[in-house]
């Protein structure tokens, strides 16, 4: 791959692209941000955590300085720690797995979902012996750690066909120096929830099958992996800066979907993703604009349902929704945005 300067993207670059990307004559998004008071706070800080599928978080950093915010922070973040992280104040927004932020709400966790990005991002990988998910009853499964949200969405779809996904699987931790890919491919557990780039890794090493694809397979595929999830003493006490920041993720999300190469450029040069062909892949099958049709109060629903028949949560679907999302900025921005 080239590092000459005709195909690496500058900081500079991609400003001005970026606020040509998210201009009217391209998206049909008009620049309405500059009427809106400025965010009560200069800076923001967002959770780091390692996937590709969460570019718009990365991308957002550019969105985020025209929005206002003088300084954007990435604090690094394990990935059964994204929930918490927000939820204790040491980041005020992460871009993550719906399923992984359900039990810290249930818990009554100061977390809320704001909007939801894109479904798909995952594929339950399972040995040749596996082909379905009904077959992983008895076998072992490799997660982060236990109600993160490999977890619990695995969990989710153990529970959808009738498998009690607490007695009826072996659940097995990875360490803080492997992961449940790593398990698997030593052979030590029979299936995990591979995200990007994993399953492109192993497919390309000829590893495993794959029993579920979120992206194609249903119901899973009709509903969002990935959404936008904010501390709520944040929000209550800085609305305009919330708002602000998830439109700088909204629209990140519709450049990832117009513009995947320049993406995959900028993944790259900014050491989110070495490898631009597996980043320009993933960008190229996910549906970033999900977010624009359809509705995140439907996936809290199905999803925390599953969870509560089989005792794995203690609320119902409602009160997670009533105590764990907060519409009002996402259906201003739709507004705003033609969605």
């Amino acid at each position: 791959m080239s590092n000459s300067r005709s195909s690496s993207v500058t900081r500079r670059d991609f400003l001005a692209g970026a606020s040509a990307l998210g201009a009217a004559s391209l998206i049909g998004i008009p620049r309405v941000a500059s009427a809106e008071p400025p965010p009560e706070v200069k800076k923001i800080r967002l959770t780091h955590t390692p996937a590709i599928c969460l570019a718009p978080q990365y991308l957002a950093e550019e969105m985020l300085h025209l929005e206002g915010f003088s300084e954007v922070e990435y604090v690094k973040t394990a990935v059964s720690e994204a929930a918490s992280s927000v939820a204790n104040g040491q980041t005020d927004f992460s871009m993550w797995h719906v399923t992984g932020t359900i039990p810290a709400i249930d818990d009554g966790e100061p977390i809320v979902m704001l909007g939801a990005i894109h479904a798909g991002c995952s594929e339950l990988i399972a040995n040749e012996q596996i082909h379905s998910i009904r077959d992983l009853k008895g076998n072992r499964i490799g997660v982060h750690s236990l109600r993160g949200g490999d977890h619990i969405f695995i969990a989710s779809m153990l529970a959808y066909i009738g498998v009690d996904p607490q007695k009826d699987v072996q659940w097995v931790v990875a360490s803080n120096d492997s992961k449940p890919k790593d398990l698997f491919v030593q052979g030590k557990v029979d299936a995990f929830m591979g995200y990007a780039p994993e399953p492109q890794e192993l497919r390309a090493k000829k590893i495993g099958r794959v029993i579920v694809d979120t992206a194609q397979d249903r119901p899973w595929s009709q509903y969002f992996c990935c959404a936008v999830f904010a501390n709520k003493e944040f929000v209550a006490k800085y609305p305009v800066a919330t708002k602000r920041t998830l439109r700088a993720f909204l629209k990140s999300a519709d450049i990832c979907a117009q513009k995947p190469e320049r993406v995959a450029r900028y993944l790259v040069d900014k050491g989110y993703e070495p490898r631009y062909e597996i980043g320009l892949e993933v960008l190229k099958s996910l549906p970033y604009t999900r977010w624009r049709d359809a509705n995140p109060e439907d996936t809290l629903r199905f999803l925390s349902l599953r969870l509560k028949e089989f005792g794995m949560i203690k609320s119902t679907p409602q009160q997670i929704i009533a105590r764990g999302s907060d519409w009002r900025f996402l259906n201003e921005l739709k507004r705003e945005l033609k969605a």
